[in-house]
């Protein structure tokens, strides 16, 4: 009778220790919502939502969020787009060399090109050792891409529309150029951003 007795108090106290612990299944707080600015880009497939991570680089992401207020992205392209990679948009002239004529410097972190990130088109080492970023030129990523990884400032992540990123993917190509243009009709800031 005494040896149940314990057994019945060490579960007992076990099962107390562990709600004492934390492992229960009282509700607990939400996260804290981000405060980063989000910018939509509206095309014709439908919405991309992307939260700019300035807190992991805040020249690229006060950029974006100035060039979307201005209404420099309106109108302008997805001008090359590689399945299985990217589509690259943001240059007025459509053909991978426009900017607003100013670069950024490089903000590398220790985030990864995977699927839905967002970064920061430059040129090539040869004429750009400093790795500088094109002050309008974005791509977002189909799937990871590791070789780009501390190549390239991400600056950004697609939080809502995927899917229409997708869809960009399937777009009939001529090389990499899609036949019909794809356009951003409107960039706006949706959130985060109080200026």
């Amino acid at each position: 009778m005494v040896l149940v007795l314990t057994l019945i108090a060490a579960v007992l106290v076990f099962g107390f220790g562990c709600a004492a612990n934390g492992n229960d299944d009282r509700p607990q707080p939400a996260p804290a919502k981000s405060e980063n600015p989000v910018v939509r880009l509206t095309t014709d497939f439908g919405n991309i939502d992307i939260e700019l991570l300035a807190d992991v680089a805040p020249k690229h992401a006060e950029n974006f969020v100035k060039l979307a207020k201005e209404g420099f992205y309106d109108g302008l392209t997805f001008h090359r787009i590689i399945p299985g990679f990217m589509a690259q948009g943001g240059d007025p002239k459509g053909d991978g060399t426009g900017g607003p004529g100013y670069t950024i410097p490089a903000e590398f972190s220790d985030l990864k090109h995977t699927a839905g990130m967002v970064a920061a088109a430059r040129r090539g080492d040869a004429v750009n050792p400093d790795k500088a970023s094109s002050g309008s030129q974005f791509y977002i990523m189909f799937k990871a891409a590791p070789h780009l990884d501390g190549q390239y400032t991400i600056f950004g992540k697609v939080i809502a529309g995927m899917d229409v990123v997708y869809q960009l993917e399937k777009v009939p190509l001529a090389g990499s150029k899609p036949v019909e243009p794809v356009y951003i009709r409107k960039a706006e800031v949706i959130s985060g951003d109080e200026d």
